[in-house]
């Protein structure tokens, strides 16, 4: 549940109705991109974390260490996602349904 929906249980409600006039294909790829979007912010943030770190090991600052730990900050990225993340994507989800049920209504789709 989003913040949003936990201090405003009209908003709850809002989005209830907003799944309702949004397709099932439609909330698939809305929730991928959200989750997509969550793991490139994660990656982002993750990278900024370890850029700093010098010494031996996978964040080290050898040759070759740079493509590495871009793979691997990426898959830290993904795993967390997978995991539940830190919430972002259900508020991205959220917004993403929001504006799509407010779309199709203004088009009477």
């Amino acid at each position: 549940m989003t913040g949003i929906a936990r201090n405003n249980p009209a908003a709850d409600s809002a989005f209830a109705e907003a799944l309702k006039k949004v397709s099932p294909q439609a909330q698939a790829k809305a929730k991928k991109t959200s989750q997509d979007f969550e793991s490139v912010f994660l990656n982002t943030m993750f990278s900024q974390m370890t850029s700093s770190v010098k010494g031996e090991g996978p964040f080290g600052d050898t040759v070759g260490t740079g493509a590495w730990r871009s793979m691997l900050t990426d898959q830290y990225a993904r795993s967390f996602v997978k995991a539940g993340g830190i919430g972002l994507s259900n508020d991205v989800y959220r917004s993403l349904i929001l504006k799509q049920a407010a779309t199709s209504g203004a088009t009477g789709a």
